[in-house]
């Protein structure tokens, strides 16, 4: 069987299990402690990092992003990277951006600091950080909501890797209780729309020890 290694809050595999579950990609998943630094998976992987994808002939394939490639590329069916150059160019652009800038500015503030740290045993969580990383979120919903007002979806007319991605960023902050919806009603219904996909609901099953998630986490209907 194929295989997705990961950890249930990293925003990155969590977009590899949106996409595998939305092109119905049958998977198992297993959690690799990545801060152990098992020497198993560092053969497979000498990053030490998740997500992981292993294929039923045995092919590895490490990085979120180009895990998606492949997919989209070994499995067409439902394309998630957009249909013409237009499209697949503006679906990257958006991954990039919440990959990328909204990881640096929100995700790694808030996310990292008040609930990875822990676990990688590295200190206490910085003030400074998670009030940047709440300063930082408003301007990233407001973008948010005006690509959700101006598109039926964000990147364009079909639901691509760019919803997932930046649904995967917000799952694991909404799952500590880090996202104040007030901020733009079109994000948070653009966020209702897609959390009520079939394929999101494994991750609106989650749980982690320790933590409680607000009561709207797995509400459909927020």
């Amino acid at each position: 069987m194929r295989i997705l290694y990961h950890l249930p809050m990293s925003p990155y595999a969590r977009k590899v299990r949106l996409a595998l579950a939305e092109k119905r990609i049958p998977f198992d998943l297993r959690v690799e402690r990545v801060w152990e630094r098992r020497h198993e998976f560092l053969e497979i992987n000498p990053a030490g990092t998740v997500p992981v994808l292993q294929e039923d002939n045995g092919l590895i394939v490490a990085d979120s992003y180009a895990i998606c490639e492949y997919l989209d590329e070994a499995y067409p069916d439902t394309p998630l990277l957009g249909r013409t150059l237009a499209d697949r160019a503006e679906v990257r652009r958006l991954v990039g951006w919440f990959d990328g800038k909204f990881a640096a500015e929100v995700t790694r503030n808030l996310l990292y600091e008040k609930y990875q740290k822990r676990h990688l045993n590295r200190g206490n969580p910085e003030a400074s950080a998670i009030r940047a990383g709440y300063q930082n979120l408003r301007p990233h919903l407001d973008y948010l909501g005006w690509l959700a007002e101006t598109r039926v979806w964000l990147a364009g007319p079909s639901i691509s890797l760019a919803d997932f991605c930046a649904a995967a960023h917000l799952s694991a902050l909404d799952f500590i209780g880090d996202v104040d919806w007030s901020i733009s009603e079109p994000a948070k219904e653009w966020y209702a729309r897609v959390k009520s996909r079939p394929c999101f609901r494994p991750l609106l099953a989650d749980r982690e020890t320790g933590v409680t998630p607000p009561a709207h986490y797995a509400d459909l209907d927020f």
